[in-house]
């Protein structure tokens, strides 16, 4: 089989959106941080290319 290179940028971007994203729900509303927290895990997988 063939394996093909994907390309994670994108994931990177958007992990790196999330992160902000958590940052400043955190420093707003604190306990709604967790929220947050599913996206920043998915897309690291993603860009880590764990899923």
């Amino acid at each position: 089989m063939e394996t093909t290179k994907k390309s994670t940028g994108l994931y990177w971007v958007l992990f790196l959106v999330s992160i902000a994203g958590l940052v400043v729900t955190y420093s707003y509303a604190g306990g709604y941080a967790s929220l947050v927290l599913p996206f920043n895990f998915t897309f690291l997988a993603k860009a880590l290319d764990l899923m």
